[in-house]
């Protein structure tokens, strides 16, 4: 009689709190298209490919080998040649400008020692402003440059190390598929931190947090009526950006969905704790709201979302394992990209499951503390 009773006052806020998110058409549009249109921006715009890169050459040996070597640059689609000259000092100017990434020079005896396999020699220069991208460059560029020469037979000296790479998981080192999973995390932690941080806060805003705390609801009968629906919604937006990941982006997956469904579950839990946990400390919803960003963004930031947990300090990277994001990203990149499954990245699944458990438990002890 007693669990029933529970039970059905938990049910009763649930279903209040589904009626009052549906009622207001703006929210519900706010909570299912918003992530469909983050992910599209985030995958478009996040990335560390490289295409078109600008590229000014001069050519002292004016030749059918130095234009083939030019043409296999720019025939990958990753460099475009956007000026010529005979100067050397021209690539410094285009560099200084802007107006190019990377610099080509072609020394004069070009033909000659490539004809002679003595060596054929070129300078590639490169912005290094954006280090990032002049790296990724210099990649590609080195790596097509000896194509040429290898399919040419420049190669003077016989090889010791015959060295073939090969990426495992992602062959194409396509960054997208790196990013868009992460992408998945990212916005299910925005959309529970902003609708459970509102929650309390928007209780105590309308006058109504009065009626729940005479009412018999205990503490965790208000936190479980309160975090069960977000929950929900929160496993539905991950559900329609992963089929969006899937469908539109072409996102491999090689692990299993039940695995995926169920980290998502255990990632959800942290996030609601820690929003109901800003609900709880904010007197009013704007004040929650700039919590929750000042939560958001350093969470991102060590999460390994865009710069890798090992180059980061020692203190940060201790600091990111008490980050949900952080475990949650090994997870969804290891289940969409590697096909790992629960054996390998229990370490991460027990972590997030104790963070769950720990962040409700304060929310429910906090706001406790304060109704009393």
């Amino acid at each position: 009689m007693g669990i029933s009773n529970k039970f059905d006052r938990v049910w009763q806020l649930v279903w209040k709190e589904f009626r009052q998110i549906f009622r207001d058409p703006r929210l519900a549009r706010l909570i299912f298209v918003a992530p469909i249109i983050q992910l599209v921006i985030f995958g478009y715009a996040v990335s560390t490919d490289i295409r078109n890169t600008p590229v000014f050459v001069v050519d002292h040996d004016p030749s059918r080998f130095s234009r083939e070597v030019v043409e296999a640059l720019t025939v990958s689609g990753f460099f475009k040649v956007v000026g010529r000259s005979d100067k050397p000092s021209d690539i410094v100017k285009a560099l200084d400008y802007g107006d190019a990434m990377m610099g080509v020079e072609i020394p004069v005896d070009f033909t000659k020692r490539l004809e002679e396999r003595s060596g054929a020699e070129i300078q590639l220069l490169f912005d290094g402003t954006n280090s990032n991208t002049a790296m990724v460059a210099r990649s590609y560029a080195e790596r097509i440059v000896q194509n040429y020469g290898n399919r040419f037979g420049v190669v003077e000296r016989p090889l010791t190390i015959d060295l073939r790479e090969r990426a495992w998981y992602n062959p194409s080192l396509v960054s997208r598929n790196y990013y868009v999973p992460a992408v998945v995390g990212i916005i299910i932690l925005l959309v529970c931190l902003l609708l459970t941080s509102l929650a309390i806060v928007r209780e105590r805003e309308i006058g109504t947090l009065e009626q729940i705390l005479v009412s018999p609801l205990t503490a965790g009968e208000l936190i479980t009526g309160k975090t069960i629906p977000f929950a929900i919604i929160s496993l539905a937006d991950m559900t329609l950006v992963t089929a969006v990941a899937l469908l539109w982006f072409r996102i491999p997956f090689e692990g299993n969905f039940f695995n995926l469904f169920f980290a998502s579950i255990l990632y959800i839990l942290p996030a609601l704790g820690i929003g109901l946990f800003i609900s709880t400390i904010s007197n009013t919803q704007q004040e929650a709201f700039m919590t929750s960003f000042l939560f958001f963004q350093p969470a991102v930031l060590l999460s390994g979302f865009m710069f890798p947990v090992s180059s980061m300090p020692d203190f940060f990277r201790w600091l990111t394992l008490l980050n949900p994001v952080r475990h949650y990203l090994e997870i969804v990149r290891g289940i969409f990209l590697k096909g790992t499954g629960l054996l390998e990245l229990w370490p991460q699944y027990t972590i997030l499951l104790i963070m769950g458990v720990a962040t409700l438990w304060f929310s429910a002890l906090r706001f406790k503390k304060k109704a009393v």
